[in-house]
């Protein structure tokens, strides 16, 4: 859990203060299109990296690949300090590429372990403290980054060696992970990340409940990164919020996430709850209602992040325990492989979403928050018109839910 922490919080502080360099450093026209390839740049290794992660988490101890890949951050941070002081934009969005990577890799036997050290009356508990602490890091490393941004000034460097530091923290945090045997060591190399997410989709549509928490998962995703990038432009366009205090944004939203996923946890009381999923898509877009609207303050539109945050804590906790209880054991490295790679196919996305909805369709940032509501909505609907047992099991007694 620290060393997912730490990993969410360095991602996001370093890709927020090279966004945040760019915004000072460029004109107007050209913010967009760089925020967008910042974001473009840390979603493409996923989509080529993936299932390679996947493959690895099936072949070797999870635990082993957390490991080597945090090993692998120090040396990404250093790259990314020299970025920094030679203020080489080339440079610094490279560094949010090898970040990507990383996090790529990392990512399925992040998820993957869970249930090979929890018991499955355990698993949506786990998961929601793991979300919980990955939206921390996520928002919190986004707030670190408008901080080092502003006050840093000309020394850039000394931001790199802070992250740095906390990489090789990371690293240490690593070496108390629970070793675990690996689950699958015959599993043939899987290098074609084409082919072998066919093959995983093939398999996914065999479990009704996989194929629809996986597309769940890739359209929170998409709406995740859509409102991130957002909120960038909402603080600086419409609240003239200087970078610092975008951080009240963040912590707001933070404070929501981590509420959130903390109660879903906990509500689930020992089984998967897929109620829920309508339930946070329900919050989570009427929250987006008052965003579109001019002349909101920042404080009630801090109240709408808080209630935008809660609903998104209580959509994704059940959705990632079902991605990782359901599969089998040798492959739910692969299973979580697929499910990262959709999920940046729509973090990918929703950079050009970003792009065509404020250049193209002239939509305004608040307005664009309307579109993220609806595209989430649309996603609850759909979860109680396909299994309309939901809602009902999730106001039941605490007995356990039949698997299916």
């Amino acid at each position: 859990m620290a060393t997912q922490f730490q990993n969410a919080f360095s991602d996001n502080a370093l890709k927020n203060l090279v966004v945040l360099l760019v915004l000072a450093n460029l004109a107007r026209e050209a913010q967009e299109t760089y925020v967008a390839l910042a974001g473009a740049l840390f979603a493409t290794p996923f989509l080529v990296f993936s299932m390679f992660g996947g493959w690895l988490a099936d072949r070797f101890s999870k635990a082993r690949v957390m490991r080597t890949v945090k090993l692998a951050e120090i040396a990404i941070m250093i790259f990314a300090s020299v970025a920094l002081g030679l203020r080489n934009l080339p440079m610094e969005l490279a560094s949010i590429f090898l970040m990507g990577t990383h996090s790529a890799v990392f990512g399925p036997s992040k998820y993957g372990i869970l249930p090979e050290i929890l018991p499955f009356e355990r698993l949506s508990w786990g998961n929601g403290l793991l979300e919980l602490l990955t939206f921390l890091g996520i928002i919190l490393g986004t707030t670190a980054g408008g901080y080092l941004a502003e006050y840093m000034g000309k020394a850039q460097y000394l931001s790199g060696l802070m992250l740095a530091t906390l990489a090789i923290a990371g690293y240490g945090m690593s070496r108390g992970i629970t070793r675990v045997p690996a689950a699958n060591p015959g599993c043939p190399p899987r290098l074609n990340p084409i082919t072998d997410l066919w093959r995983q989709l093939q398999f996914l549509r065999r479990d009704r409940d996989l194929w629809r928490a996986n597309w769940g998962n890739t359209g929170f995703w998409f709406v995740a990164a859509l409102v991130q990038m957002n909120l960038l432009i909402y603080a600086k366009e419409v609240l003239h919020l200087s970078e610092s205090r975008n951080g009240l944004l963040n912590t707001a939203l933070s404070i929501g996430i981590g509420v959130g996923s903390a109660v879903a946890g906990l509500v689930s009381r020992g089984r998967i709850q897929y109620g829920l999923v309508p339930l946070g898509a329900a919050g989570l877009a009427l929250s987006t209602v008052p965003m579109g609207f001019d002349g909101l303050t920042t404080a009630w539109f801090c109240v709408c992040l808080v209630t935008l945050g809660l609903g998104a804590g209580f959509y994704i906790v059940p959705i990632a325990a079902v991605l990782q209880h359901r599969p089998p054991p040798e492959s739910k490295g692969a299973v979580q492989g697929a499910a990262n790679l959709l999920s940046f196919v729509g973090i990918f996305l929703a950079s050009a979403a970003q792009m065509f909805l404020g250049r193209v369709c002239h939509l305004r940032p608040g307005q664009v928050f309307w579109v993220c509501g609806a595209i989430v909505l649309a996603i609850g609907f759909y979860a109680v018109a396909t299994r309309r047992e939901a809602l009902r099991e999730l106001f039941a007694g605490p007995t356990t839910v039949p698997v299916r």
